[in-house]
């Protein structure tokens, strides 16, 4: 892992069409930005993770389903 410090209003870039962006710190809590292409798809962690397990569970299902055509 890669630890950097950054102030407000300084960036980070990652590849040559990322930026990352320090918006605000308020205390604890820091607001970021993030510039990337429409193909690059960003989302927080959790909602990366949910997305994950919808998609799994999909395939599990849509398995459970072919084997139930192959059985007849």
């Amino acid at each position: 892992m890669l630890v950097l410090s950054r102030k407000k209003d300084e960036s980070i870039m990652v590849g040559d069409q990322i930026e990352i962006k320090i918006l605000a710190v308020d205390g604890d809590q820091i607001k970021l930005g993030i510039v990337a292409p429409k193909t690059v798809k960003v989302h927080r962690s959790e909602v990366f993770e949910a997305i994950q397990l919808q998609n799994k569970e999909a395939l599990s299902s849509t398995s459970s389903f072919l084997e139930q055509l192959k059985r007849k």
